[in-house]
């Protein structure tokens, strides 16, 4: 595979930010000129990694450049800082980790490298924060992916908050949208949002996991409750023995790529 890391400076984000992106390998036996003229568009996956981390995290600690390789895929890495996947408005010169995804990461993905633009082309990962971010996107911009796999991670109840619930993390969160209500009406109620879409087939195709052992395994369950009682079209996978670790989003990112469909394994070099 060709690893491209690329730093630029970003408007939506205010400062130079590095984001990962795995580009399909050239075959042997096929001339540069002829693999790498030949005008191909390639499958997308964005993937998103947790709290803490950064694009590296993917590369560093799973396979997923094998894999990439396997299926002949591109994907794309960006840094999310601990942004939640979120605008953040009011945080230094602005911070638009929502909107850059849309505004600027794809059009530049599109515009520098063979990647299709097809919503039929076009995945969305993310364990943890990632799995936040995953389905966020998911809900808000159906238009723009097949699919979505959301290791580790699940949408929780805000409806159903108050003044008391709203502590640490959330705390701030709401801060931003500018108090409880409008937290609750924004882009960030991906529990209210997938009810409201479930029935106008605009939503794409929902994958959901979770370790048994993970502490996030409740809400995971709380979730899945839910969508068993609003209709959601979704598939639920659980394993006991795995925590919130990544020998799970290693395992699990290639359940996640068979559910894509992406099941080729002629693609690439074979070592």
């Amino acid at each position: 595979m060709a690893l491209v890391t690329i730093n630029f400076e970003s408007q939506y984000l205010g400062n130079n930010h590095e984001v990962g992106i795995i580009l399909p390998d050239k075959p042997r036996g096929i001339t540069p000129k002829d693999f790498y003229g030949n005008g191909k568009k390639y499958k997308v996956l964005w993937l998103l990694h947790g709290t803490f981390g950064d694009y590296s995290d993917w590369i560093r600690k799973s396979n997923i450049e094998l894999y990439a390789c396997e299926k002949d895929l591109i994907v794309v890495m960006p840094s999310g800082l601990n942004a939640n996947y979120s605008n953040w408005p009011g945080f230094a010169t602005g911070y638009q980790m929502f909107d850059y995804l849309f505004d600027e990461l794809m059009p530049l993905v599109y515009g520098w490298f063979p990647a299709s633009d097809k919503r039929e082309d076009n995945f969305i990962a993310g364990l943890s924060m990632g799995g936040g971010g995953t389905i966020k996107y998911a809900v808000n911009h159906p238009e723009k992916f097949a699919a979505a796999a959301i290791l580790s991670s699940a949408p929780r109840n805000i409806d159903a908050y108050t003044d008391a619930d709203v502590v640490g993390r959330t705390l701030n969160s709401v801060n931003n949208a500018g108090g409880l209500d409008a937290y609750k009406n924004s882009y960030e109620n991906s529990w209210r949002l997938l009810k409201e879409k479930k029935d106008t087939g605009e939503l794409p195709r929902l994958y959901f996991c979770c370790g048994e052992a993970d502490g996030l395994y409740p809400t995971f369950m709380q979730f899945k409750a839910y969508a068993e009682e609003i209709g959601l079209d979704a598939t639920f996978e659980t394993e006991a023995g795995y925590k919130h670790e990544w020998r799970f989003w290693d395992k699990y990112i290639q359940k996640a790529l068979t559910f894509f469909g992406l099941d080729q394994m002629d693609a690439g070099n074979p070592f």
